[in-house]
């Protein structure tokens, strides 16, 4: 009782001493989330490796709305994944490639980059063991405990030369696909009493085959390329996004590369920034059994009108998969996974799903916008959660390493960050400000307090 009474009476205190006044930061300029007014991002680095583009700045100041671009290394994603595809090749490797070098490979530089990461991608047997210990709830939480158990397997782990950082950046793109799809079969295993099942990655196949391979061991054809679509997609979105800003603090103060990634999976777990694309299922879950006729324009705006107004559902008033904090005509990640969820859905004859979904888009932006009305200052778009989830759901995959897939998308990104984090000429830790606004107070002696 003692624990639980003094734990209670800590609780009841951060009612106050930790509560700050909204009024506040509008009084001392305080960019809450290190958002403007406008919700543009404040301006805290600069980078060469990506852009997010939803708005264009007047001349005679604030924003307009723009159809959404993202990209890569000056290269927008569009292009890049418009030529892959025209070619009929897979391209994450080659987005990897592009992202950690800065410049599109030629075919010989390409083939060898494939041939290292198939190398890189077997786990060693220390580290394949320890995954059989690892146990978990969480395949994100274990996931990051195995990259921070890498730091012992590594040679020379504090070493930030270039050298050195790159080698470290592409064995760990390398090994996630096979910690995650090894971290799920064993969960699985422990949890469920299923079959365990430990594939070796094959030499001939790309990273979304060889993921799909460890994990379930069958796939199509057009599972894998459309895998490798959300692969390249997720690979990078700025420096400003809340688990590359991570890797970029952490990186700042000199840590290793193991230490500043495990934070950055710790950051991408959290449900505002990489469990979104759940959320959207979950919702859609809701909605498929909650609207009778998927077709009615009529009932579908009824619905989520009560979803804004917080009367069904979970009742927080969103409509999940709805906005984002840069986009705002189109995500063009979204319109890209959306060509390919359409033929993922006529393949595995889920067709009427797929076209309630895209009905559910159109008319969710419409009541938000209607519903919001003055008290939303910018336009709204789908964005790429709204149709990542169904899309995984298609391709098979279980519930458990939707987020982790995205880490496996995103670490590219997060690796090359780190690279150019580290590689300033004068090197600063990130260190931004905060304002005490609370009240002085005197120390009194102990035998003198009172309650």
């Amino acid at each position: 009782m003692k624990r639980e009474y003094i734990i209670y009476k800590l609780s009841e205190s951060i009612k106050t001493t930790s509560h700050i006044e909204h009024e506040l930061f509008a009084r001392y300029n305080v960019k809450r989330g290190l958002r403007n007014e406008d919700h543009s991002g404040v301006l805290v680095g600069l980078t060469k490796i990506g852009n997010v583009v939803g708005y264009e700045r007047m001349p005679e100041g604030g924003l307009k709305a723009i159809p959404g671009r993202l990209i890569y290394r000056g290269i927008d994603v569009e292009s890049l994944v418009r030529g892959i595809q025209a070619e009929g090749r897979f391209g994450f490797e080659e987005t990897v490639f592009l992202l950690l070098s800065g410049y599109l490979p030629d075919r010989e530089e390409l083939t060898t980059f494939c041939s290292v990461v198939h190398d890189f991608m077997p786990l060693g047997q220390k580290t394949k063991m320890n995954i059989l210990d690892l146990e978990g709830q969480n395949v994100m939480n274990i996931l990051a405990r195995c990259v921070l158990e890498m730091y012992t397997f590594d040679e020379n782990p504090d070493d930030t030369s270039r050298d050195n950082l790159m080698r470290q950046s592409i064995d760990l793109i390398s090994k996630f696909p096979t910690i995650i799809a090894y971290a799920y079969n064993i969960m699985r295993h422990s949890n469920q009493g299923r079959s365990l099942h430990i594939r070796y990655p094959k030499d001939d196949l790309s990273i979304a085959e060889n993921f799909l391979y460890m994990l379930k061991g069958h796939y199509t054809d057009l599972d894998a390329r459309t895998l490798d679509l959300a692969l390249m997609l997720h690979a990078e979105h700025g420096g400003g996004n809340n688990s590359t800003f991570t890797v970029r603090v952490t990186s700042s103060s000199g840590t290793d590369t193991y230490s500043s990634i495990a934070a950055a999976i710790g950051s991408l777990k959290g449900p505002l920034h990489g469990g979104a694309n759940l959320a959207v299922v979950s919702m859609f879950e809701h909605l498929k059994e909650n609207i009778r006729d998927w077709t009615s324009v009529e009932e579908i705006d009824a619905y989520l009108n009560r979803m804004l107004r917080k009367e069904v559902y979970d009742r927080c008033g969103l409509i999940y998969g709805i906005g984002h904090a840069v986009y705002t005509i189109s995500d063009p990640r979204a319109l890209l996974l959306k060509e390919m969820a359409r033929d993922l859905a006529k393949e595995k004859g889920r067709e009427e799903e797929f076209a309630f979904l895209e009905l559910l888009e159109e008319r969710a932006i419409d009541v938000f916008m209607n519903y919001k009305g003055n008290k939303v200052n910018k336009r709204v778009c789908a964005n790429v959660d709204f149709y990542s989830g169904f899309v995984y759901d298609l391709i098979g995959l279980p519930r458990e390493v939707f987020t982790p897939l995205f880490a496996m998308s995103r670490i590219p990104g997060w690796t090359a960050h780190r690279i150019e984090e580290l590689n300033f000429d004068s090197k600063r830790i990130i260190r931004p400000a905060y304002r005490n606004v609370s009240e002085e107070a005197a120390y009194v002696a102990l035998d003198k307090r009172y309650k």
